[in-house]
């Protein structure tokens, strides 16, 4: 069927990037021109609804014998930076092969879905691999007529998730929390780090629900499938963007595995691993605040407020939280500073450049008390960091953190914390990039920014992070 391509420019009109899109289903249409187009409503697993374009028609499979597979694709309006969802369309004579790439309801995953990232992903590369994944496992049988009548149920249940019109919206009304005190915080990354965050999360009880997102191919293995199996509490895992619908807080520790060779190189690969998620993320929740954990946390908080196109001062990453609460705590118990200890923070870049730093200024009769009051502080200082050096940051130690920022975040706690945020006009920074300083958090982030004490050597240090962030995100490819 030729695509209608005026009609179809005026019902994508919600489209973020309408061209691209149309482009795209130009392309699938010259290719596979069975398809049919037509916008209908979709359901999400939250109940929630969005109007959507879909196209379904088959795909040429041969398994021994060549079969024709119905497939249906719904492409989100955030397309091509998200990938659509798609599920099988069988017929009343054909049963679904559940499998490693179709669950019992003919929903598809496959790898070119999980690892989505424009320009590179594409629909037509996506009906490529589909076919490909189909010829080494089928995904529908043929059903005898008694199987066939057995079938009729599951096929209805199907055909209301195609068509958009799931029971999901009367369970959420009688069955779920959606007042708008549920409080779901969805963890992106299924490594040591993501793990370590759901955990702490679920020990605290943060949340209501926690979802953790897992993007990586394959099986379930290690600390996802022993969630699984002890069954963890109120712990969802996923790997549909669709899962993480409606989250108050979305922490991403994702990071790229690949065989990059140099440090830029190893950064644009997770800046391009980003670029499949934070639009994605970012459609299904689209008041949450962005918690970032991925490395170099500045750079990646920089990548996800962009990408996300989300208000400053929802974009916040877990920069020098944790050495903040590890100083304070060796300024007080260790080195019996309390005084100085509440009113310390580690701040600046992540790593051997952070800097101790103070937010209110030392009180004395004269300059010469305030030199020598000044000179014991920064001993003090000096020697807690020297203990902090021997400290490791390990994933349940970052885990712990990231439960304690999201608590902030989802009580409105208006607590002080060292986080990353964007800098620009803090002490004297005029380039844009997120640097750890102290911050109030609330329900929208980060409420305001403290105040810190005036010193020309601190901003020295911040203003010299800054310039090597920047340079650094200005050879990055977002």
């Amino acid at each position: 069927m030729a695509l209608a391509e005026e009609a179809l420019r005026r019902q994508l009109g919600k489209y973020k990037f309408r061209d691209l899109t149309i482009e795209e289903l130009k392309n699938v249409s010259k290719t596979y021109p069975n398809f049919t187009f037509s916008m209908n409503t979709y359901t999400f697993k939250d109940g929630s609804q969005k109007d959507l374009l879909n196209f379904s028609g088959t795909v040429p499979v041969k398994y021994g014998n060549s079969y024709n597979i119905p497939i249906r694709l719904w492409i989100l309006d955030s397309h091509p930076f998200a990938p659509p969802i798609c599920f099988l369309k069988p017929t009343a004579n054909m049963g679904i092969a559940v499998g490693k790439h179709v669950d019992a309801q003919g929903r598809i995953y496959l790898p070119y879905l999980q690892n989505w990232s424009h320009p590179k992903s594409t629909l037509i590369g996506l009906i490529k691999e589909m076919i490909a994944k189909f010829e080494e496992e089928l995904p529908l049988y043929s059903l005898s007529s008694s199987d066939a009548a057995r079938q009729s149920e599951l096929l209805s249940y199907i055909a209301k998730i195609t068509e958009g019109e799931t029971d999901m919206k009367s369970r959420s009304k009688t069955g779920d929390r959606n007042d708008g005190c549920f409080n779901k915080i969805t963890v992106v990354g299924a490594g040591d780090l993501g793990i370590a965050c759901v955990l702490a999360v679920a020990a605290k009880d943060v949340a209501d629900k926690v979802v953790l997102l897992d993007l990586s191919e394959g099986a379930a293995k290690g600390g996802t499938m022993d969630l699984e199996i002890f069954a963890v509490p109120n712990v969802e895992i996923s790997k549909d963007f669709s899962a993480s619908a409606d989250s108050k807080v979305v922490v991403l520790t994702v990071n790229s595995l690949g065989n990059a060779q140099t440090y830029l190189d190893v950064i644009q690969s997770n800046v391009d691993l980003f670029r499949g998620i934070i639009p994605a993320v970012s459609h299904y929740s689209q008041n949450a605040v962005l918690l970032v954990a991925s490395h170099p946390v500045e750079v990646m908080t920089f990548v996800s407020w962009k990408l996300s196109s989300f208000p400053k001062n929802r974009v916040i990453g877990v920069g020098a939280s944790l050495d903040s609460e590890r100083f304070q705590y060796v300024l007080t118990n260790l080195l019996k500073a309390e005084v100085l200890a509440k009113d310390a923070w580690v701040i600046g870049e992540q790593g051997e450049d952070k800097v101790p730093s103070w937010t209110s200024c030392t009180v004395a009769a004269n300059q010469r008390e305030a030199m020598a009051a000044r000179d014991s502080r920064e001993k003090v200082a000096n020697r807690a960091m020297e203990i902090l050096k021997g400290k490791g940051q390990r994933s349940w130690s970052f885990g712990l953190s990231v439960a304690d920022l999201a608590d902030s975040i989802l009580k409105d706690k208006r607590k002080v914390h060292s986080v990353s945020t964007l800098a620009k006009g803090c002490c004297n920074i005029n380039s844009e990039v997120f640097l750890s300083l102290p911050c109030v958090l609330g329900t929208s982030g980060v409420i305001e920014m403290v105040s810190l004490e005036e010193d020309p050597l601190v901003q020295e240090k911040l203003q010299s992070s800054a310039g090597s962030i920047h340079d650094l995100q200005q050879q990055l490819k977002l």
